[in-house]
């Protein structure tokens, strides 16, 4: 199958061909004909597969045809595109505006962390399509500078992340302000009972598809345990990225100051490195991004905000520095690489403490990964799990020593987890909902057709 075989535009076909793909995703081929039949769409396929396409293409190709001539040239905006973070909303946006440049649409990216002002001048020139994050566009809508009654089109992006991240009061209260005849679609990576109870809130008899099995990580990913002792973690880490001449690694861990620690450290070793988390300012996060995209930042850190919002073509390698204490976290974080048929590889660096997380990992993704110890990291054989520090919490990731459950690893105070390192958490505290309503204090994240 090919894009001219789904029915779109003629300057669709020629903005996608001339970005380099002639052949949808699987994704993209149930999606795109479903959307143009003008119903309702529940979406689901795991990360990397190009979903993002599977909404952008039919959602252009239906505003071009139906386009009227509005007095003044004021647009109203048609469609609304909600992602749960910055990053994500930027990344869309530019897919909109490449797949869109041969047609008469206008487009906008709305998020906080950046002044309002050049977004209500935007506004007030008119825009077709709208792709914003929650608290920002409450902003706007708070203060008069936003009308949501055109809307034609709603898409909920990354509709799981958005609950993971405490985002439901904020989507219903979206919903509420949103006309009541409207298509809308909504794409999630799993489909979770909270994302089935959401889907019929908000989608009236919709088209169903999932196309690769929940939780699935791509099998272009070549996977590795690197068991370790606990402080030999970044010594490893720079040992791996100079034996290796990895030159775009990205590394994962749990915390934002155990990313900034880490980022220090490999900068003293002589390698390139900067962190990408909620503290950052967005001037910071956007220009760590370029660098990292365009090669001349080797190693960029990242907490779980990012787990879903970098994409990078043939990105090589992502290191999990440490498992993410909550199992599906760790299908996301691998997904940056492996994407749309290429190959790449997931390290990651496993200490005694955290051994009761990678039986729920490989029980989540049913499989076990490879284990190879590095010459010379041999972890301490009678080393014993401690207690590990979230925010105000403490997990217990010890063998034996928490709940398990295949994804959602206990601690001593439910299901653990602090700030950066349980997104369920983002209900207040370190959370991203913390501070003002706009998006300054909340996470990152992307999305991109054929791996976007």
């Amino acid at each position: 199958m090919s894009f001219e075989n789904l029915g779109l535009a003629e300057p669709l076909l020629k903005a996608v061909s001339e970005a380099g793909y002639a052949t949808p995703t699987p994704i993209q081929a149930q999606a795109i004909p479903a959307v143009l039949n003008g119903g309702d769409l529940l979406a689901g396929a795991q990360t990397g597969t190009g979903k993002t396409a599977g909404f952008t293409l039919p959602l252009l190709h239906m505003l071009a045809a139906s386009q009227k001539p509005v007095a003044g040239g004021r647009r109203p905006i048609r469609a609304l595109i909600l992602t749960p973070t910055r990053e994500l909303a930027a990344q869309v946006e530019e897919c909109v505006r490449l797949y869109g440049k041969y047609l008469p649409i206008r487009s906008m990216v709305m998020f906080g962390g950046v002044g309002m002002n050049p977004q209500i001048e935007a506004l007030r020139r008119g825009v077709d399509i709208l792709v914003a994050t929650p608290g920002r566009l409450l902003d706007h809508h708070q203060q008069g500078t936003l009308d949501l009654g055109n809307v034609e089109y709603f898409v909920l992006d990354e509709a799981d992340r958005m609950l993971d991240m405490g985002f439901i009061h904020d989507i219903r209260r979206v919903l509420a302000i949103l006309p009541p005849r409207k298509q809308s679609l909504l794409f999630s990576a799993t489909f979770s009972d909270d994302i089935k109870s959401l889907a019929e809130r908000l989608l009236d008899n919709p088209k169903v598809i999932e196309v690769a099995r929940r939780n699935a990580t791509a099998d272009t990913i070549a996977q590795k345990i690197h068991p370790v002792d606990r402080d030999r973690k970044k010594e490893l880490l720079a040992h791996l990225i100079q034996a290796n001449n990895w030159h775009q690694v990205l590394v994962f861990t749990r915390m934002k100051h155990g990313a900034n620690r880490l980022v220090e450290f490999l900068t003293k070793q002589g390698i390139t490195a900067m962190a990408i988390h909620g503290n950052k300012s967005q001037s910071a996060r956007t220009r760590a991004l370029a660098d990292f995209k365009s090669g001349d930042l080797q190693v960029l850190v990242a907490t779980d905000i990012a787990a879903r919002g970098i994409d990078i073509d043939q990105l090589p390698h992502v290191v999990n520095f440490e498992l993410p204490n909550v199992a599906e976290d760790y299908v996301h974080r691998i997904g940056r690489t492996g994407r749309a048929g290429a190959e790449g590889e997931a390290v990651s660096l496993v200490c005694v403490d955290e051994e009761g997380f990678l039986a729920d990992i490989e029980k989540l993704i049913k499989r076990q990964i490879p284990r190879e110890v590095i010459a010379g990291f041999e972890p301490d054989p009678n080393a014993r799990p401690e207690p590990i520090q979230l925010g105000r919490r403490v997990l217990h990731g010890g063998v034996g020593s928490h709940s398990g459950g295949g994804g959602r690893s206990g601690g001593s105070q439910g299901h653990g987890g602090g700030g950066q390192g349980n997104p369920r958490q983002g209900r207040g505290g370190s959370s991203a909902r913390s501070g003002s309503r706009s998006d300054a204090g909340r996470r990152a994240g992307g999305t991109r057709p054929q791996g976007r």
